[in-house]
């Protein structure tokens, strides 16, 4: 990805995920943000639509969507900001994986996985993907997530658009460090 590109992609996460207050954007309550709008508004760093629709197609973690109308657009998850995706409860694979750094796993072995100041932890369908997660917080910690016995006691998963497994919280007891 390009510079330029690269600044397009963190300013996105950061209005469309966290906050839209800070260029004075407006999301709408499932979280979509008008892109002339977005355009208009971001003066920190200049884009035009077809930066935005570049930018949103070379996201190799696919974190956003542009509606079918090409008019609004929207991060994938990874909201701290309260908004309604519209995802439906369904059936996770037996396990599913989150990586991290080793230096988290002994209060993880404690508290489990939290989702901080998020809406959902994060999870993966794969190791490779967690790995790259989770490489960027130090030293590599892959936990596998044992999701049949989540739902068995009640915990409900959700995948967003691009993949990413959702969940509110993981307790210490489903988890085992690979």
């Amino acid at each position: 990805m390009k510079n330029k590109d690269v600044r397009i992609s963190k300013l996105l996460s950061y209005v469309l995920r966290h906050k839209p207050e800070s260029i004075g954007l407006t999301l709408d309550a499932q979280g979509w943000a008008n892109i002339d709008e977005l355009v208009s508004k971001s003066s920190k760093v200049r884009m035009t639509r077809e930066d935005i629709s570049r930018v949103v197609r070379g996201n190799d973690k696919q974190r956003f969507i542009i509606s079918d109308d090409g008019n609004l657009i929207r991060a994938n998850q990874g909201h701290s900001i309260k908004v309604d995706l519209g995802l439906k409860p369904v059936s996770p694979p037996d396990s599913l994986f989150h990586g991290t750094a080793t230096r988290f796993w002994p209060s993880i072995q404690v508290e489990g996985l939290k989702k901080m100041n998020r809406q959902h932890v994060h999870l993966s369908e794969d190791e490779e993907t967690a790995a790259k997660v989770g490489v960027r917080h130090g030293k590599l910690q892959i936990l596998t997530v044992d999701c049949r016995a989540m739902v068995a006691a009640g915990h409900i998963f959700y995948v967003s658009e691009n993949g990413v497994w959702l969940t509110e919280t993981v307790p210490p007891q489903f988890l085992s460090a690979s």
